[in-house]
């Protein structure tokens, strides 16, 4: 049986595949349009895209925060979860999005290629459970728990672009389905409960209308 990927094989497989989608023609074509996502235009969406490649090669380069959360502790600290689309936090994602998109598609392959070069160059010499600062917060996760935290995020917003484009949602790799689908998972237990849970994956006759992790 092949060994597992790690989650920095993982994480850059899926990263691969995220600037293939950023660097399509149709992304570039419909760059001011709206996307699939209500307040963000498909550059805007393209943009917070690139960000879970480039923000990674940041936090490595970041002091790390002295305490260390795993990743349910991680997402119950998280104030745009579950906040309403108006709510600040949200506000706050998309406008760094569309500041972004100002620049143009090209600058954004740009920025996405550079992070994804240096990230293919200094992510596989690291331990899985060196601590690396959490984004812009005030605690740190495990450089696996990071890693898995960005892998969710391109799977969810490669389906958004895609879609907001009308192109074939990219295929993730395998072991970033089991990733990304244990992560949601484990949030949506702890936001609505195990039976709901259950529910709707086994028994749609009985199965609330959402489970969604956020």
């Amino acid at each position: 049986m092949a060994d597992q990927p790690t989650m920095t094989e993982t994480y850059l497989e899926t990263a691969a595949s995220a600037l293939a989608l950023l660097t399509d023609p149709a992304v570039a074509g419909q760059w001011s349009r709206p996307s699939a996502l209500q307040g963000f235009t498909v550059g805007g969406l393209a943009e917070h895209l690139a960000l879970q490649i480039s923000s990674v090669t940041a936090v490595l380069a970041a002091e790390p925060a002295q305490q260390v959360v795993g990743l349910l502790e991680h997402y119950s600290r998280m104030t745009w979860l579950g906040a309403d689309l108006d709510a600040e936090p949200n506000a706050a994602i998309r406008r760094n999005g569309e500041e972004r998109a100002a620049e143009g598609p090209a600058a954004l392959a740009g920025r996405a290629e550079a992070a994804l070069a240096e990230l293919r160059t200094v992510l596989p010499g690291l331990p899985p459970d060196r601590p690396v600062r959490a984004m812009r917060y005030e605690w740190s996760l495990r450089l696996d728990d990071l890693l898995t935290t960005r892998v969710m995020e391109m799977a969810v917003h490669s389906d958004d672009l895609a879609v907001s484009v009308g192109i074939p949602t990219p295929a993730l790799p395998p072991h970033a389905v089991e990733v990304v689908t244990a992560l949601l998972t484990r949030l949506a237990v702890r936001r609505h409960g195990p039976t709901a849970v259950l529910r709707a994956l086994s028994r749609a006759e009985r199965a609330p209308a959402t489970i969604s992790a956020f």
